[in-house]
């Protein structure tokens, strides 16, 4: 089967292969995804973001030298792990944040306003 194959249809799915690769590896960065090695939900948003950052680097190398179906592969998954990285980061801030924001003491400080 791979006989038949030319040259640039072996590169174009070592390329979406490689795309993909590098959006799971995100995925399970972002906890969406449990470590194949572990089996545990591991969630590394620094991670996750060097890994889009990277993805998105190698869009703006690429550009103007893919096929249209790498591209939307490429874009697809970048707007994919774009949106899950966004969640994750708002998930995260939520549980860092005090549960309750009103203090029946009144002895936490509120944002100044004023500056």
């Amino acid at each position: 089967m791979v006989e038949d194959m030319s040259q640039e249809d072996i590169q174009k799915r070592q390329f979406i292969g490689f795309v993909s690769l590098l959006a799971n590896s995100a995925m399970q960065q972002l906890g969406k995804l449990a470590n194949p090695l572990t089996g545990k939900v591991e969630r590394n948003l620094d991670g996750a973001k060097a890994t889009i950052d990277m993805i998105k680097m190698l869009k703006a190398k690429t550009q103007g030298n893919l096929s249209k179906d790498e591209e939307q592969i490429l874009d697809a998954n970048l707007s994919n792990l774009q949106l899950n990285f966004v969640d994750e980061l708002k998930r995260s801030e939520e549980q860092a944040a005090p549960t309750s924001t009103a203090d029946p003491a009144g002895g936490g400080e509120a944002p100044d306003a004023k500056g």
